[in-house]
């Protein structure tokens, strides 16, 4: 029998693996993305002997694989960023409608202030468009104890449950104290039954009215767990909030009442009558929508809310401490939604700027250095190449989504646009939502250049292994999938493959392919050196009787390179012998 220690100190994320231990969980799939990523990567180290755990080649499969686990009657869970809810939206809508068997959560990570982000989210929003249960932890002891709770609700109300968690939940540590595994006892194997797994509109229809019965039942349940808590202080101010919010209310308010959400939806009415009874003012502090607000003021009772605190960015105490006078009444200090905590953090002047770079000898330079060579617009997407926007590189023009890269990059071409485009994925997220787009390229006879950046992993969430690395998240050998192969099978004509760091190669390739009237795919190869833990060659070094000082290497934007005191040098601490500069040096001074 597992030997449990009294205390751990656990991240938010580490203590939802935990948590689905616990619980009982034998399933776990996800798609890395931060702030999410930690949690299936401890499952996988941590917990690996009970669950199974798999990176999926994106957020939908992964939600869908989930509920095929849970409809066979196992306990699943499946982990996301919230932008990755977007994509797994279209079968969560679905499932909320057949119900689950074996209890399912959907780990939504958001993520205000858009630490490692395209954008703000509200994940409870959609929660509400489901009609589904979302759980906000507060700590990573409610992270833990959630888990195990939304199973618990999951199972017995036949629903799947969100828990919603933010930047700050995920990658803060408390104490948490453990408990034992509890397994659910149930068979794995999926009952046949058409009525109730089939939503063809004879039975779809009824699984809508049982869709809004199920509420019902969820409220009752709810109501019984006691996780939305009414804590009685001052009676003069009444703050209602949920997750880390609650943590900052406790922080700067601590003689104030608060009614704290731990589960933001469906919404407890009648907890909120009897707080609004018991107390004279109430204000409503919740990061980004003015979710709870909105319902409150619906019921008729008086708040105050985003009238006095931001719907943007991240929230902290100090932000709070600058509102509390607004907070309390006693000002009529007000913020019109552009105040946020993007502007609380107290600017450093005595610090240097460290804008973003590539890594020194990152292989993706050479493709953007390239690049620079031809008068082209450049679609790009989300991953490190997103970094190819800053000077001196400056070669990406538009980032939409995962897999916009390549589908922006159809659609303005097909529209006429003047210049060839160039549309830009990495590996992974080609796996991600690339290929349906490159399929949509070669289906309906585009014209644009696609170029996979293929550095063999998951890099700019923490090197996590794709389909095209050859190994599983268990660390299992696998097959490794040829993105040169799959071009060619969604009807790609011209497919190429280079080696990034041979400019010279790179340049006539992209010649090659805007001078040509058909689709291309050029596969950049070379893996990433940050993940191979290694330089690529010796640190090479300029000779100053030879340089020109022209500064064309400096064009790469590689941090090994440096200007000092007029001359050029290359800094041996960072140089990771990647030779790119010695192929573009026209003086041929570096060796």
């Amino acid at each position: 029998m597992e030997t449990v220690p009294k205390y751990c100190l656990l991240s938010g994320n580490e203590a939802i693996a935990r948590g689905a231990y616990e619980a009982g969980i034998t399933f776990a799939s996800g798609y890395p993305g931060t702030p999410s990523t930690e949690i299936l990567e401890t499952v996988a180290s941590e917990y690996s002997d009970n669950i199974y755990a798999e990176w999926s080649p994106n957020e939908k499969v992964a939600f869908e694989a989930a509920a095929g686990a849970s409809l066979a009657g196992g306990r699943s869970i499946t982990t996301m960023k919230h932008v990755g809810l977007n994509v797994a939206a279209d079968p969560l809508m679905t499932l909320s409608y057949i119900g689950v068997v074996g209890g399912f959560i959907a780990v939504v990570a958001d993520d205000p202030g858009m630490h490692s982000s395209q954008n703000e989210q509200d994940t409870r929003r959609y929660a509400q468009f489901a009609k589904i249960p979302v759980f906000e932890p507060s700590d990573s002891t409610e992270a833990k104890e959630y888990v195990k709770l939304a199973i618990k609700v999951s199972e017995e109300c036949n629903t799947p449950v969100i828990l919603r968690t933010t930047t700050r939940i995920s990658h803060s540590r408390s104490l948490v104290k453990f408990a034992y595994r509890r397994e659910s006892g149930r068979t794995i194997n999926f009952e046949k039954n058409p009525p109730r797994f089939v939503p063809i509109p004879i039975w779809g229809r009824q699984m809508r009215v049982q869709l809004e019965s199920r509420l019902g039942q969820i409220r009752k349940m709810l109501a019984e767990l006691d996780v939305n808590k009414i804590e009685l202080r001052d009676v003069e101010l009444g703050i209602i909030t949920s997750g880390i919010s609650y943590q900052y209310v406790r922080e700067v308010f601590p003689n104030a009442s608060t009614l704290k959400f731990g589960v933001s939806f469906p919404f407890s009415d009648d907890l909120l009558f009897e707080f609004a009874s018991r107390v004279k003012r109430i204000v409503v502090i919740e990061e980004l929508e003015d979710f709870l607000e909105e319902h409150i003021k619906a019921l008729g009772i008086s708040c105050v809310g985003k009238s006095v605190i931001p719907n943007i960015g991240e929230f902290s105490p100090d932000l709070l401490f600058d509102l509390r006078d607004a907070i309390e009444g006693k000002s009529t200090k007000k913020t019109n939604g552009i105040k946020s905590s993007f502007s609380a953090i107290p600017p450093l002047p005595e610090l240097p700027g460290r804008p973003p770079v590539l890594c020194p000898g990152c292989p993706h330079r050479g493709i953007f250095y390239a690049l620079g060579r031809f008068d082209v617009v450049v679609t790009g997407d989300i991953g490190c190449y997103s970094l190819g926007v800053f000077p001196p590189l400056s070669r990406l023009d538009t980032i939409l989504c995962m897999g916009g890269g390549i589908s922006l990059a159809h659609g303005m071409s097909k529209s006429g646009n003047k210049r060839k485009v160039v549309g830009m994925v990495g590996d992974s997220t080609f796996f991600h939502s690339g290929i349906t787009g490159l399929l949509d390229v070669a289906y309906n006879k585009g014209n644009a250049t696609i170029i996979v950046l293929d550095n063999r992993i998951t890099a700019m969430t923490g090197h996590q292994e794709n389909p095209g690395s050859g190994k599983t998240l268990m660390g299992e050998n696998t097959a490794v999938i040829s993105i040169e192969e799959l071009g060619r099978a969604c009807g790609i004509g011209n497919i190429r493959t280079v080696n990034p760091r041979e400019v010279a190669e790179v340049v006539a390739t992209i010649d090659e392919a805007i001078k040509s009237d058909e689709s291309w795919l050029i596969v950049s190869k070379a893996p990433c050196p940050l993940h191979l833990r290694k330089s690529i060659g010796e640190p090479l070094q300029v000779a100053e009787s030879v340089c020109r000082k022209c500064g064309i290497c400096l064009k790469l934007g590689c941090p090994g390179l440096e200007r000092q005191d007029g001359n050029i040098r290359i800094n041996k601490l960072l140089c990771a012998g990647c030779k790119m500069c010695q192929n573009i040096c026209p003086a041929k001074a570096i060796s």
